[in-house]
Formats: structure tokens, C-alpha cells, sequence
């Protein structure tokens, strides 16, 4: 039982650690905490319903088009609301409104024209197979899960790292102002940012529509307070950080709602939250900032 728990815990870890490297990515390079972000998610998922049920693609096609899909939207979405306010280099605050504005403009957009009710992807999707060992089961959705996880963080590590796009990126989230006086066109770089953060969220809302079968509008409004506590548990901007974070919370959760109720879930996951800004606000792998007068 408790094997069975810390791997299903692991797998689902590993879409919460999914969605949260895109949200750290964006605030890491962009510093600017988007409140659409959640919205993405929900995107890929209805994407990916849209294109297996009504043109019958499998999901090996679906997952990776969705994906593309909810990129190109946060690019129009991050243009339409955020380009504006990073020219005239405005607060911080102003950009938390204003997604925040959008966002619910979104969600109602959304549900207008789809409808609250849950939706379920279409039967024999992926395979309901399932491997067993020593007693631990795993179902092809999970397989799927942990290697498109697995895939897409080390894709977004070798970019990082080992790229001159990358390196552009990351001078980008050190000094900005720098950064573009030394050639890098900033603008071009955030759409990228926004890209890949969409892409990534995408991808999360299709798994998680995959390993739950329920897709619904508002089903990234829950993983923002994940993504929340996964980036602040990691460290703001740190993708090491987010990883880690990401695959604890989802085994803490799936050992609270598997040994002692699992309407206790979200109350964790806040509480969670709690206790690292009180106790280590920069997170487990971020440095404090030195501020000098």
C-alpha cells in the first residue's frame, strides 16, 4: 500500500513539477507573476479533447500539438496584456492586476462558450493496461506521464544550458536592461518565454486530463495554488527547485489523501505554503537577496 502511494505520489508529482517549470521559467526571466498562466493549462486539455474526439487523433499526436497550441495562445495573450506594461516599465503590481483581470475574463470567456460540466476524453484513448511489480502498479497514463515529464524538463535543461539561446535567456532574467544592450532583442525573448511556459502548462493540463479523465475550465484555477507552493517550496526562478518541489508536494498529497482523508489535500498544500514563508521565504533552493540603500 504504501509503495503503491509513493509512486503514484511520484507520478503525479512529476505534472505538478511540469506546470510549475513553466510558471518559474516565466517569473525567473520575466519577473512578472501571470495569473493566465493557470488558463493555459485548461487550454491544452479542451485542445487535446478537441482534437481526439472530434478529429480523431490519437494521443501521441494530440499531446504534443495541444501543447504547441496553448504556447502560441499565452504568446497572443502575453503580447495583448504584458508588452505594454514591460515598454513602459511599470511595477510589478500593475502586471499582477492586470492578469489577474484577464485571467477572470478568461475563465467566463471559457465557460460561456463551453459550458461548466466536465468532460471526459474519449474511451480506449491509452491503453488501460497496467505493468505490476512487487506488487506496485503502474497504468500506461502513468508511464505516459513520467516520460513526457522526463522528456520535456530535459529538453528545457539542454536549452538552458547548454544553448546560446539559453544563455540569452539567462542574462535576460540577471540584468534585462543589460541584456539588451548587449544585443539581445527582449521582446523576442519574452514571446519565447511565454511560448515555452505555455507549451509546458499545456502538456500538464492534457496529463492530468489523461491520468483523471475530467476536463473542465476551471480545472487550472487548483494548480495555480499548486504551482504557487511548488515555486515558493523550490525557490523563485529556480527550475533545479521547481522539479524537486513539484515531485514532493504531489507525494505528500497522494499520502495524505491515501492515510488520512483526502479532502485534506488542498488544506496541505497551504499549510505547506504556510511554513516555508515563515520559515525559509526564499525557499529550500533560492538565495536572500542582499538589498543595499
Amino acid at each position: 500500500m504504501l509503495a503503491q502511494q509513493l509512486v503514484n505520489g511520484v507520478l503525479l508529482g512529476a505534472t505538478y513539477a511540469l506546470f510549475a517549470l513553466g510558471f518559474t521559467l516565466m517569473f525567473g526571466v520575466l519577473r512578472v507573476i501571470n495569473l493566465t498562466y493557470g488558463f493555459y493549462f485548461s487550454a491544452g486539455a479542451f485542445l487535446a479533447l478537441f482534437l481526439t474526439r472530434n478529429l480523431g487523433f490519437g494521443v501521441w499526436a494530440a499531446l504534443p500539438l495541444a501543447a504547441i497550441g496553448a504556447g502560441v495562445l499565452a504568446v497572443v495573450i502575453d503580447a495583448a496584456l504584458l508588452t505594454r506594461l514591460r515598454r513602459t516599465k511599470a511595477p510589478e503590481l500593475s502586471s499582477l492586476m492586470v492578469t489577474l483581470g484577464g485571467v477572470l475574463a478568461l475563465y467566463a470567456g471559457m465557460t460561456a462558450w463551453l459550458g461548466p460540466d466536465i468532460r471526459r476524453l474519449p474511451p480506449g484513448l491509452i491503453s488501460a493496461d497496467a505493468i505490476e511489480f512487487a506488487g506496485v502498479r503502474v497504468t500506461a497514463a502513468q508511464g505516459l506521464i513520467l516520460g513526457a515529464t522526463a522528456l520535456l524538463v530535459a529538453g528545457l535543461v539542454a536549452l538552458m544550458r547548454f544553448t546560446r539561446l539559453g544563455l540569452a535567456l539567462r542574462a535576460m532574467a540577471e540584468k534585462p536592461d543589460a541584456a539588451g544592450l548587449m544585443g539581445i532583442d527582449t521582446g523576442r525573448a519574452a514571446a519565447l518565454v511565454s511560448f515555452i511556459s505555455g507549451c509546458l502548462a499545456g502538456a500538464g493540463g492534457v496529463l492530468i486530463g489523461l491520468n483523471f479523465n475530467a476536463i473542465h475550465p476551471f480545472m487550472g484555477e487548483a494548480m495555480m495554488l499548486r504551482g504557487f507552493v511548488v515555486i515558493i517550496l523550490g525557490g523563485l526562478g529556480d527550475i533545479r527547485g521547481a522539479l524537486v518541489a513539484g515531485l514532493a508536494l504531489g507525494v505528500i498529497e497522494t499520502l495524505t489523501a491515501g492515510f488520512v482523508a483526502s479532502n485534506l489535500k488542498e488544506a496541505v498544500a497551504f499549510a505547506l505554503l504556510v511554513a516555508v514563508l515563515w520559515t525559509r521565504p526564499q525557499g529550500l533552493f533560492g538565495r536572500a537577496a542582499i538589498r543595499r540603500a
